[in-house]
């Protein structure tokens, strides 16, 4: 539902057709592509165009609703002369790619044009998609700012300079086959961006990269690469890359990191990975995916030299892992101390409750409040789980959640079809005395009544 304007700018998908699995799409419209941030950069945009070729969705939200908004999806998408297609069952299509790996496909208008030969299709990974998109000169952006890296783009969401910008960094952008090794001396780092396509064809930064991290110890500077950047480096490092199935994409990748113990939900969208079995000596795997055991990123043992095949810097996304860039722009001040992680504070203590009183959505129509009806449900199964006796107060006897089939896992011990107001709501606590009430699962009609009381 959320992420497509930042998704279709993404240079990463130069050459891809995109689907998106969720079922609405379009609902709160686009952002004012004129509006531009502190540097200078487009307000709301990973970069200043579509890369996609072509969006896939299933429903297509004709009326859009948002205080951002300037126009619908489907008229940006006539500005840059993007196809759009609506009615398509994207969860199939999805399943194909599942179960297929990923493949070449086309936008065919003609219902009664002749089956395609897709033998003589133009693959995109066969062109230099980082070439298309790389800046073409070099750009400064936070000038003056304190500490000074350079960035080779091989295709970098402008996310990406908003988060090092911020963070007091005067970013030195340059393009992919830009001869960066000589010029190391004048920067306190270097950055290496995500981007689209096969990492092979990068040969130029490859090798410029061979040279940075064989530097004598005294010439070490802290390097940071994303996503295309993870690849690259672990090239140079000696690992190789290939290409995987249906690659990982989308905003809740689980990925684990190896230092912490730690698990992160992060944003990916690539379709190599490295295969870290042949990396030279110092050095080693830093994340792996929980899903497919990829690797999502590596380190050296002793310099400053770390990578992510996720996003830290979201957009869209969780933002689990934006400490990153903190991470990199401390060691760009002490380049000699060993690269270190912050831990996350630990769980609070897990709370005493037996017994939870859960609050429902109130009186509604059969099809409506269904993300209600099914959240609480889900909420009651979780809580039965964790041995918890649970008592439900929900007027609508149409909802999934008051089912009082005994083979259902959703099924609360006890159900209350009353009213959910403060009046009722008190009698039912005077009565089952619970330990804590939950309110977060029934709406604004919970929520509202938990604010009166």
């Amino acid at each position: 539902m959320v992420g497509y304007p930042e998704s279709l700018t993404d240079p990463s998908y130069q050459g891809q057709i995109l689907t998106v699995t969720t079922p609405m799409v379009g609902n709160y419209g686009v952002p004012d592509r004129k509006a531009v941030d502190e540097l200078g950069l487009p307000a709301y945009f990973e970069s200043s165009r579509i890369h996609a070729t072509g969006l896939i969705v299933q429903d297509y939200s004709h009326h859009y609703s948002h205080w951002k908004a300037a126009s619908s999806l489907g008229d940006w998408l006539k500005e840059e002369g993007i196809p759009g297609l609506s009615d398509i069952d994207t969860r199939m299509l999805t399943k194909k790619i599942r179960e297929k790996g990923a493949m070449l496909a086309r936008i065919e208008v003609d219902l009664d044009a002749p089956v395609p030969d897709f033998g003589k299709m133009v693959d995109p990974n066969a062109r230099h998609l980082v070439n298309e998109v790389s800046t073409k000169e070099v750009k400064v952006y936070g000038k003056g700012n304190p500490t000074k890296v350079i960035a080779v783009d091989g295709g970098m969401k402008f996310n990406i300079i908003r988060q090092l910008c911020k963070r007091g960094v005067e970013l030195t952008v340059v393009p992919w086959d830009y001869p960066f090794a000589s010029e190391m001396h004048k920067y306190d780092g270097l950055f290496l961006s995500n981007g689209p396509g096969d990492p092979v064809m990068c040969d130029v930064t490859i090798k410029e990269l061979e040279k940075v991290i064989s530097v004598p110890d005294s010439e070490v500077k802290p390097i940071f690469g994303i996503c295309l950047g993870n690849q690259l480096m672990g090239i140079a490092a000696g690992g190789i890359a290939k290409k995987l199935p249906f690659g990982n994409r989308g905003q809740n990748q689980p990925v684990l990191n190896h230092q912490t113990g730690e698990c992160y939900i992060t944003p990916q969208n690539h379709g190599f990975h490295i295969d870290c079995a042949t990396l030279k000596p110092g050095w080693k795997t830093l994340f792996t995916n929980a899903n497919d055991g990829s690797n999502e990123g590596i380190a050296h043992e002793t310099r400053p030299y770390f990578t992510a095949q996720f996003h830290p810097e979201a957009s869209s996304g969780p933002t689990d892992t934006e400490f990153m860039f903190d991470t990199f722009l401390e060691a760009c001040k002490k380049p000699m101390d060993k690269i270190r992680f912050p831990v996350r504070k630990p769980a609070p203590p897990r709370s005493n409750a037996k017994k939870v009183l859960l609050l429902g959505s109130g009186g509604t129509s059969i099809g409506q409040a269904g993300e209600f009806d099914y959240s609480g449900g889900q909420a009651i199964k979780a809580l039965k789980e964790e041995g918890l006796e649970v008592v439900l107060m929900n007027p609508n006897i149409a909802s999934v959640q008051t089912n009082t089939d005994d083979k259902s896992a959703s099924k609360a011990d006890h159900v209350f079809f009353l009213p959910v107001t403060p009046e009722f709501v008190e009698e039912v606590i005077k009565k089952e005395k619970p330990d804590g009430v939950i309110i977060s699962m029934g709406g604004q009609t919970a929520l509202n009544c938990a604010v009166q009381m």
